[in-house]
């Protein structure tokens, strides 16, 4: 049949396309797929976008969360100021603020890391990955030497609370105002406060080098290395989030009425 066309000068042409752009976009969609690409989500960049936003409505429900804290911690220091400034000034303020310092350049290796991920230096992206981890246990420790202490001084809330040092300071060698029986005993407030607010951000930190942990591992990996960043990315904002925290956590609780010692 083709040859008697052919001796006839006639020859056969495809058909042409119907729905030109939509074969276009198709194919690009094929191109574009990568490994990491879930089949639910029509394009990459949708599925990072789904990623960014899925991140950021878990940050705001941890938001409120912590907000719930915060309010009640405002509402009863409002109530029992004096036993609050009393109980803040057990508190070390070198070591609050040495761990505001930790965090905050744990926070900016974490954004050079996203920003390595983004221009594909793998070496780079480990490293700030693993100083991020470090940095975040050295926080832990600093965090542990301080619940030693209250554990030490029975400042746990509790059946074994000790309100001495707040009843009678001088006999301790605390230049503060003694407190009445009544109101000392409100500094269990202050304490379980301290410890539920501290504690949960502890918690979300060991949860978060914990994923330090395989983040480095699958960057080293280099599963990173091609342009697929969403991971670092939100993780990013949860560590972010950790920082911004503490950075509120530190004068409430550490900067209560503050003031020199004679």
């Amino acid at each position: 049949m083709d040859n008697a066309l052919a001796s006839t000068g006639l020859t056969t042409q495809p058909a042409p396309d119907p729905h030109p752009h939509e074969t276009a976009v198709h194919a690009e969609h094929e191109h574009v797929a990568l490994p990491q690409h879930r089949h639910h989500f029509e394009t990459e960049e949708q599925q990072r976008e789904a990623g960014s936003f899925g991140m950021w409505l878990f940050l705001v429900t941890e938001i409120m969360f912590f907000g719930g804290m915060f309010f009640a911690y405002l509402l009863y220091r409002n109530w029992y100021y004096p036993a609050f400034a009393a109980a803040s000034s057990q508190l070390s303020v070198p070591l609050g603020g040495t761990n505001t310092a930790i965090l905050i350049t744990s926070g900016f290796c974490m954004a050079l890391g996203v920003w390595a991920a983004e221009v594909r230096r793998r070496k780079m992206l480990v490293v700030t990955l693993i100083l991020t981890t470090l940095f975040g246990l050295a926080f832990l420790g600093i965090k542990y030497d301080e619940y030693h202490e209250k554990y030490e001084l029975h400042h746990i809330p509790g059946n074994n609370f000790n309100v001495s040092q707040f009843v009678n300071p001088a006999a301790y060698g605390i230049k503060e105002e003694p407190l009445a029986p009544d109101m000392a005993q409100k500094t269990q407030i202050f304490f379980f406060l301290y410890f539920a607010m501290t504690g949960m951000h502890a918690v979300h930190l060991i949860i978060g080098i914990g994923l330090l942990f395989w983040l480095t591992w699958r960057a080293h990996r280099g599963d990173f290395s091609s342009g697929y960043v969403a991971p670092i990315e939100n993780f990013g904002l949860y560590w972010h989030f950790i920082d911004i925290v503490w950075l509120f956590l530190f004068p409430l609780l550490y900067l209560i009425n503050r003031h020199p010692l004679h």
